[in-house]
């Protein structure tokens, strides 16, 4: 909450931002518009009852941009661990690297999930930091996810309906990228366009390949799916997605000419096509309405959310 603190001696004024709801609980009148104020929470700079009301009103008609609950509360870096603004879609922020901050408690769980993207209307994509089981993309080996597949069913039903009351309205459905992705191509803007050409709406699904791709920092190796598979050891350290206790996760990504195949992540980083049983990361929007209260980021002081 965003607090905004008039005060003047005998009589005060008293103005609270909340959720852009601006309400005066006690006013006083002043013959001076000179006060003093509080504004180590709000920012408020105006030295005039008028002005800071006026600066109020400014923050709750401003058009919402990408994320601000989160950008709020960390800085946007161009290096190393952190949340980055995407060069391929303009207004998204992807957090990179090996380790950044940007765990988050939800559903109870515990630094349980990851902060992948902020979206250009202010919603969060976020990943399970540990797969929930192995299961088959598809128990009749299609990778058309919106037919729907098998695993769509269970996330969208199953496991949908077992998270807790809290975490259910902190979600939104979305649409999701199911485009097919080409093996081994160099050339992530394309694959992009790929992957946006088909789209899914739902509440609960995966990260797609490129998405993985640009969770790792470093571009000049990493940056293609052909590049991360030929530098798949030295992409390990610096792409946050991969960890040694989650072997070959499902992505979202069909493999573009085959009617079956689906690509996933190798513990060893790479990406590949197949059909089988593969360790499932859901992955999911938060709300724009959602906001950091409290916690850095970090997995003993993961963000905690609340809307």
């Amino acid at each position: 909450m965003k607090k905004i603190i008039f005060g003047y001696l005998p009589g005060f004024i008293l103005g609270i931002i909340s959720a852009c709801t601006i309400s005066v609980i006690a006013a006083t009148y002043f013959p001076s518009n000179d006060v003093t104020y509080d504004n180590s929470e709000s920012g408020i700079s105006s030295t005039n009852v008028q002005g800071a009301i006026d600066e109020l009103y400014g923050v709750c008609t401003k058009e919402p941009t990408a994320g601000d609950s989160i950008l709020d509360n960390t800085d946007v870096v161009t290096s190393g661990d952190g949340l980055y603004e995407d060069e391929y879609e303009e207004g998204r922020y992807f957090y990179k690297g090996g380790n950044p901050n940007n765990y988050v408690n939800f559903n109870n769980e515990q630094a349980g999930w990851r902060i992948v993207s902020i979206e250009t209307d202010g919603t969060i994509k976020i990943m399970r930091t540990e797969s929930i089981a192995a299961m088959a993309w598809d128990t009749s080996n299609s990778n058309n996810w919106a037919r729907p597949a098998s695993l769509n069913k269970y996330l969208n039903g199953t496991y949908y309906n077992h998270l807790n009351s809290t975490a259910k309205s902190q979600i939104v459905a979305k649409d999701f990228s199911i485009g097919a992705v080409i093996d081994d191509n160099n050339d992530l803007a394309d694959q992009i366009n790929d992957e946006n050409g088909t789209k899914w709406n739902g509440k609960v699904a995966l990260v797609t390949v490129s998405e993985y791709i640009r969770s790792n920092s470093n571009k000049s190796r990493c940056g293609s799916l052909s590049l991360n598979n030929d530098n798949d050891s030295s992409c390990v350290s610096t792409g946050w997605m991969d960890t040694t206790s989650v072997s070959y996760w499902w992505t979202l990504s069909p493999y573009a000419g085959y009617s079956s195949y689906v690509f996933y992540v190798h513990r060893l980083g790479f990406v590949h096509g197949d059909v089988s049983h593969r360790p499932v990361r859901p992955a999911l929007y938060l709300s724009s309405e959602v906001q950091i209260t409290g916690g850095t980021g970090t997995q003993s002081d993961p963000y905690e959310i609340s809307l």
